[in-house]
């Protein structure tokens, strides 16, 4: 229940929020499918210590949200309650947080620092931040490196804190089965051989392409590589894995590979080809450059060329100089983005992505979004696939996706890649083919464009 609603009260009088509805909403989206109630608002209940821990301590997780002068509104999350215990505390869950534009940043605890110091005094976060220093209505940041944050960014520089507030972090009960889900699925049998058989004789619209090229662009370690092997799975019968994945710190993909796949192993190939890039790293230097993906989307590129971080790929004079054919263009790009990293990931790789989107855009091809590790995002679905999408968390993670990424939200397909598994599962299959129809729909799109470009009379 928020407080904001009727009826609620405290012991005293009723306590109304500062937080919006929006930053609410998208708060919550950070913690999972949990409920905030309001302990604790300073300009209520006074700036002091005692005040604080008065009705903030042993009450599990909390949220403590601070507004300042200047329209900041920041703060943090930790998942261990406050005793006094004068202990200094670990805590895996432990973060930062601050409003950028619409969307809350996350800062996680540095390794090897504690989360804070459990004692009588105000809030603190790594024995870094501190809220109402000195019984006061300001924040103070002591320059311990607990947390590698900018206040410039953060809170912008202003300590003068308007308010503070202090909410119970509750796991929400709300979730069940009744509830409708957001996007439908048919979790049958009978619908994955549907859906393989319309793979199967997927022709692409335009005769002089046999088959759609896929390209997969995203970080390392988000799943490039373990969808091919997954889509190989299903139709192999059986788990393979052609393509090297796993999470090397930096990209296991240092080559330009498409990857054909086969009806069964004596089948014939499928009218589609995955193109597996380097992963994209955040410095410049490494992972893949704009130039190299520019002269992929273009055809440029041959089937295991070796990229080299440090040179863009340099296509030879003679074909540079010809447009590839519509057969070695990509047709559909699919950025791969893990659902466990959406919140932490990086301006530098925003605005990678963001570059990379509008050279997508001006050669018109269709884009869509893969969000991958879904069960590791949301225990809801690891417990059952099927609650995919009744889950509000992954909701609000397709939904930042799309507002990151600018794509809209029907273009944000969540999948679970095969990983550890040694036999294939129906709800797997069925999210997995469900994404890969609506690629070679997509690619449809992009050669119906051009199809109608190249009919217009010159």
């Amino acid at each position: 229940v928020y407080n904001n609603s009727p009826g609620s009260s405290t012991l005293n009088a009723p306590l109304t929020s500062d937080l919006t509805e929006e930053k609410r909403k998208q708060l919550c989206g950070l913690l999972g499918n949990v409920e905030l109630s309001l302990l604790y608002k300073a300009s209520v209940h006074g700036y002091q210590a005692s005040a604080f821990h008065q009705r903030c301590d042993r009450q599990g997780p909390t949220l403590l949200v601070a507004y300042n002068r200047s329209g900041y509104i920041f703060g943090g999350y930790t998942s261990v309650d406050y005793t006094q215990s004068g202990q200094y505390i670990t805590d895996e869950g432990i973060f930062l947080f601050s409003f950028q534009g619409k969307i809350p940043v996350c800062i996680k605890v540095n390794s090897g620092y504690n989360a804070r110091i459990d004692d009588a005094g105000v809030p603190n976060f790594g024995q870094q931040l501190y809220f109402c220093y000195n019984n006061q209505p300001v924040v103070y940041n002591s320059g311990s490196s607990a947390f590698s944050l900018n206040t410039a960014t953060m809170y912008g520089n202003d300590t003068q804190l308007s308010e503070c507030e202090v909410y119970k972090v509750e796991q929400s009960s709300a979730v069940s089965t009744e509830e409708k889900p957001w996007r439908n699925v048919l979790w049958t049998a009978e619908r994955k051989d549907k859906l393989m058989e319309m793979v199967r004789n997927h022709k692409p619209l335009m005769t002089s392409v046999s088959r759609v090229r896929i390209l997969m662009i995203g970080p390392v370690g988000a799943g490039k590589s373990s969808f091919f092997n997954s889509i190989n799975s299903i139709f192999m019968g059986r788990m393979t894995s052609k393509a090297m994945s796993g999470s090397a710190g930096t990209s296991l993909t240092t080559q330009f590979r498409t990857y054909p796949v086969k009806d069964g192993r004596e089948g014939k190939p499928l009218p589609f080809v995955l193109c597996d890039t380097m992963g994209l790293e955040e410095q410049t230097g490494a992972g893949l450059d704009i130039e190299d993906i520019s002269s992929i989307l273009q055809g440029h590129v041959p089937d295991r060329y070796k990229f080299n971080p440090m040179v863009p790929f340099q296509p030879d004079e003679q074909k540079a100089s010809r447009p590839a054919s519509l057969q070695e263009k990509i047709h559909c790009v699919v950025y791969v983005i893990d659902a466990t990293k959406i919140s932490l990931m990086s301006d530098k790789l925003q605005e990678k992505l963001a570059s990379i989107r509008r050279k997508v855009n001006s050669l018109g091809i269709a884009q869509i979004v893969l969000m991958t590790k879904v069960d590791e995002a949301c225990p809801l679905v690891e417990k059952d696939l099927q609650s995919l999408y009744v889950s509000s968390y992954i909701k609000s993670k397709v939904q930042e996706v799309s507002s990151r990424l600018g794509v809209p939200v029907s273009c944000v397909l969540p999948v679970k890649n095969y990983s550890q598994e040694l036999e294939l599962e129906l709800n797997c299959d069925v999210l997995l083919l469900t994404a890969l129809q609506q690629m070679l729909h997509f690619a449809d799109d992009y050669l119906d464009d051009v199809c109608s470009m190249e009919d217009k009379p010159k």
